[in-house]
């Protein structure tokens, strides 16, 4: 197992206080947020410090009801080897629903969902991790996620599907201490009892971060300060095994890096002083019964049955949440207007910081008139397609009112709507624009 001591996740916003911070060990990187032809140089100059750097994939929905994207699995081999990685990471989760296997419309949550803790996901999921074993040039970390939502009729805990994962396919654990205290006040989940639950021999280390709580919900926010919860959460797991790595993640709202400095080092007392405490969880985990074996792989056709069952119950699920259908039974519908509206709020933000020239060009109408585009246009690519939908929405209604800012706009669209920029092709230039009319009279009809 790699030795990794105490790291925080890079981000661009955070380069230059991460190489200057003291006692920062590794690095965790978004893999889907760097190319590996041209590196940032800050992970550049931190990897020639001897800076371990892991990538942490979002985008591959291993616990989603089809096969993992071999694209994306071979970006992610491209990332590991680029950085020099020792393992790469991603999520127990699926992002998007819905294609071939349900004869539907493919539908993108742009944000991890639970799978349901049932055989059938368990099936589906242990198939997806082996494929992504034998693409990637290093081992796998899987991660448990936060969830607002709870699946009806799951027949087993936490604990109990990551054990049965990791003891039909070997994969490692990546837990997340803040998404077991997220889903202990979310959906009553005792953290301790899934700690005593895990196999933590497989952990390959271990995520903090802060989230909120407004109206009785946690939100896993990455961008307020570790709450104390969580670092008992984190006492609790360093009393039951010595955590080979242990990481700060924060994505936006940054502090000042003194700030971000202190929490690492309440990350490192934390884990120091649990270490060999003999608690009360490290005594649960001790006397806890032993899960039961699991069950044999199913053959081929069982699989492929299972994926159709879970493929139906995600697309059902998915399009609840995004597209307005009706909520599937046996769900909260009150929790899924929530993580509804939680999904349309970062789908906005994240269109935002991936084109940041649409909330200049719209100020602030940007909000209001995403709102209206999403309300019946549910995400079916990633966010770069969308944000150029959206702007191309506006256009055919004749929107914004104010000439220059529609004349920013179509500038905008033209210079990103095809597969290069355009300068220095005029002819493109003017059919697209011809497009755009011919788009925008069939609107008004």
């Amino acid at each position: 197992m790699v030795r990794l001591g105490t790291g925080i996740g890079w981000r661009p916003e955070i380069a230059e206080a991460v190489e200057r911070m003291p006692g920062v060990d590794w690095v965790e990187v978004v893999a889907e947020n760097v190319c590996p032809g041209h590196l940032p140089e800050s992970l550049t100059r931190l990897r020639e410090r001897g800076v371990t750097v892991v990538p942490h994939g979002v985008s591959l929905g291993l616990g989603g009801a089809d096969r993992p994207d071999e694209a994306r699995l071979a970006a992610l081999a491209e990332r590991a080897g680029a950085l020099g990685a020792p393992l790469v990471t991603e999520h127990i989760a699926f992002v998007r629903a819905g294609g071939p296997l349900t004869v539907s419309q493919r539908l993108e949550a742009g944000h991890l969902l639970p799978v349901p803790r049932t055989r059938d996901a368990l099936a589906v999921l242990c198939e997806n991790v082996r494929i992504a074993q034998d693409a990637l040039p290093v081992p796998l970390a899987v991660e448990n996620i936060a969830a607002l939502i709870s699946w009806p009729g799951e027949e087993m805990t936490e604990g109990q599907f990551l054990y049965e994962l990791v003891e039909r396919t070997g994969v490692r654990l990546l837990i997340d201490v803040a998404n077991l205290h997220t889903n202990h006040v979310n959906r009553g989940e005792d953290p301790a009892k899934a700690l005593a639950e895990l196999p933590l021999e497989a952990l390959a280390y271990v995520h903090v971060a802060g989230g909120f709580e407004r109206d009785g919900v946690w939100h896993d926010s990455h961008a307020h300060p570790v709450p104390q919860p969580v670092l008992d959460v984190l006492a609790d797991l360093a009393a039951r095994t010595d955590p080979p790595g242990v990481l700060l993640e924060r994505d936006e709202n940054f502090p000042a890096p003194g700030e971000l400095a202190r929490e690492l080092d309440a990350i490192r007392a934390t884990v120091t002083k649990a270490a060999g405490s003999g608690s009360p969880g490290a005594e649960l985990s001790a006397t806890a019964a032993a899960p039961q074996a699991p069950a044999g792989a199913p053959d081929a056709e069982a699989l492929a049955t299972a994926r159709e069952r879970v493929a139906l119950a995600q697309a059902s699920l998915l399009s609840a949440l995004v597209a307005g259908t009706p909520a599937p039974e046996g769900f909260d519908r009150a929790r899924l207007r929530v993580q509804g509206r939680a999904l349309a709020a970062k789908r906005a933000d994240v269109v935002a910081k991936v084109a940041p020239e649409l909330p200049e060009i719209l100020g602030d109408a940007y909000r209001s008139e995403f709102r209206a585009y999403a309300a019946g246009r549910p995400m079916t690519a990633g966010y770069r397609r969308d944000a150029l939908s959206f702007a191309e929405h506006l256009l055919l209604a004749g929107r914004p009112e104010d000439a220059a800012a529609r004349g920013r706009l179509t500038h905008w669209w033209l210079d990103r709507s095809g597969p290069r920029p355009l300068e220095g092709r005029p002819v493109t230039r003017w059919l697209r624009t011809a497009r755009l009319a011919l788009r925008r009279s069939q609107a008004l009809r």
